[in-house]
């Protein structure tokens, strides 16, 4: 296997004609969701654009619920990790974010798979099943300025490195760095993850407990794919 990495969906689209297979890495939040969610057995529909009537019908196009906006804490379901810890096993849920689900909508013709920290080392065991002696892209998703511009988030690198650390194969220099970012990082991760500055953001905005899950490494088994437009768990 080789593996390679880029930012944001820029990065994905450079590397798409490269790659037998995408890991998107978004552990603040969409991708931890993901694991969370699929853990317990939904199907996740990721949805890529910031527009609440079109998240809607597309909801009822694929008879699916729609998760709220995390700052709706009427919600039931949001990209808000703890209120998807309880969500019932065959669920459809139409899960809206600006940038994991925007970069997995993107690459939704390849074989794609949802990393995060809690997941990385089921997600890199699959990957290497999939893929083989192919190529693997890692992407970690990074976040977005007031602008539009990428702002690389070090959770999502961190991310991808865990998810890259349990990869056999040459690693192109990208994806080594990414490794290394990890190795350092993981005797720290929850302080890491914690004093970053999408995790000061959540803390201050009154989700601390977003952080705390998503920075718990290797707790989960699931392995989401992206499969007939939902990420489920692999078999």
């Amino acid at each position: 296997m080789h593996v390679i990495s880029e930012w944001g969906l820029s990065g994905l689209k450079a590397l798409f004609d490269r790659a037998d297979a995408f890991v998107v890495v978004d552990v603040l939040s969409f991708s931890t969701c993901v694991d969370v969610a699929c853990s317990n057995g939904a199907q996740v529909f990721p949805f890529p654009i910031d527009d609440r009537e079109a998240a809607r019908a597309e909801a009822v196009r694929r008879n699916a619920e729609l998760a709220g906006k995390r700052s709706d804490k009427t919600a039931r379901f949001s990209l808000s990790a703890p209120t998807l810890q309880g969500i019932p096993d065959g669920t459809r849920l139409v899960l809206p974010s600006p940038n994991g689900s925007r970069i997995s909508f993107a690459a939704k013709e390849k074989t794609i798979l949802a990393g995060c920290l809690r997941n990385a080392s089921a997600v890199a065991d699959l990957a290497m099943k999939t893929v083989g002696d192919g190529t693997l892209a890692v992407i970690p998703a990074g976040e977005r300025w007031k602008d539009g511009s990428l702002r690389p988030a070090i959770e999502d690198l961190i991310g991808a490195g865990a998810i890259i650390s349990g990869l056999a194969g040459s690693l192109s220099p990208e994806a080594a760095v990414a490794r290394d970012v990890f190795r350092s990082a993981r005797p720290d991760l929850a302080d890491r993850l914690s004093h970053s500055v999408s995790g000061v953001e959540l803390r201050e905005r009154g989700f601390p407990q977003d952080v705390e899950i998503a920075a718990a490494l290797n707790v989960s088994s699931c392995a989401p794919i992206l499969q007939g437009g939902a990420y489920v768990a692999a078999a």
